[in-house]
């Protein structure tokens, strides 16, 4: 096997779909016996003393989620489509396995719109 850089993973990750991320995700969970969700809480307390001693910094990198898609489905399809990069079919999965990641490390006003349009059409989403 070649060797692969952090910085190249990062740079591949970068330039896949919501979906194919969430696919990958599960791949290895699957691969290498873990769960993504239990691993995060057992990182943060390893930085935790250093992070505390550190100046706060201001949030510049926030994700959207779709956590309910209300009664207008169609139309927060045609939502996702407008404000990801997926074909019908993967934002239709996207929609219905909600709650989803829609976009990830976006600005504050980016990330501000794209809820807005999500709420014009009935779904509730989050901006963290």
């Amino acid at each position: 096997m070649s060797d692969v850089t952090q910085q190249q993973v990062v740079e591949y990750i970068k330039g896949i779909t919501v979906l194919e991320l969430s696919q990958l995700v599960k791949t290895l969970e699957a691969e290498l016996g873990v769960s993504a969700a239990s691993a995060m809480p057992m990182a943060m307390p390893a930085g935790g003393g250093a992070a505390a001693a550190a100046p706060v910094e201001e949030k510049t990198e926030f994700t959207v989620t779709l956590n309910e898609i209300g009664a207008n489905k169609i139309n927060v399809i045609k939502v996702v489509r407008e404000v990801t990069s997926l074909g019908l079919k993967e934002a239709k999965d996207l929609v219905e396995s909600a709650p989803k990641p829609i976009k990830e490390a976006i600005p504050k006003d980016e990330a501000e719109a794209i809820k807005k349009k999500f709420e014009d059409v009935g779904a509730k989403v989050t901006v963290s």
